[in-house]
């Protein structure tokens, strides 16, 4: 038996998966983006923190960083992470774009919050 033979397999470990949805139509504004700025290697992070007026606000960003415990999740090429301690606000969430006459932008539906302040940024 040679050394090599008596080496254990080797095993990749991915990071576990969180709860939190993105819709397809998100997902190819979040490549068009990542196109725009001509990087293949950010991720969209989403978070949440305390503040705001109803006592945590959300965080959506692109990052290039891996941190520890990370909960990852691919959608069609699209990397969403979300930081260990936020996935427990964000379980079942869903993260939506809208375009239209009245409103731009990335949308979260979270069933966990509670309550909402008038802006849609922060909940509790």
């Amino acid at each position: 038996m040679s050394e090599l033979d008596t080496q254990a397999p080797e095993t990749t470990t991915e990071a576990p998966a969180h709860g939190v949805l993105l819709t397809d139509l998100a997902a190819g504004k979040v490549r068009s983006l990542l196109e725009q700025e001509g990087r293949d290697d950010l991720r969209l992070r989403v978070g949440v923190q305390p503040g705001g007026c109803s006592g945590l606000i959300y965080q959506l960003y692109f990052d290039e960083r891996s941190l520890d415990g990370d909960l990852v999740r691919d959608f069609d090429g699209v990397e969403v992470v979300v930081d260990r301690m936020s996935g427990p606000y964000l379980e079942g969430a869903t993260i939506d774009f809208s375009d239209t006459i009245e409103k731009q932008g990335f949308t979260i539906d979270n069933p966990n919050a509670g309550s909402s302040c008038a802006c849609g940024d922060s909940f509790g």
